[in-house]
């Protein structure tokens, strides 16, 4: 599990799977979002500037992402 500190109260979707390495680009990521393959709390997330806030869970390639 990869945990994520994050000083302000959200960070979108998007911007989340770059800072956890989970992809290279924000466009790479606005791809596997749009695709259905990430989750959030378990359940597929599509909107790409979801705020994810401390607590959420996401989950994309075998890797759930936390945010502290």
């Amino acid at each position: 599990m990869i945990e994520i500190k994050i000083d302000t109260e959200f960070i979108r979707l998007d911007s989340l799977l770059k800072l956890a390495g989970l992809a290279s680009m924000g466009g790479e990521a606005k791809h596997f979002i749009q695709d259905g393959l990430v989750r959030l709390n378990g359940t597929v997330c599509t909107e790409r500037s979801k705020k994810i806030r401390p607590g959420d869970v996401v989950e994309f390639s075998g890797q759930k992402v936390t945010v502290k």
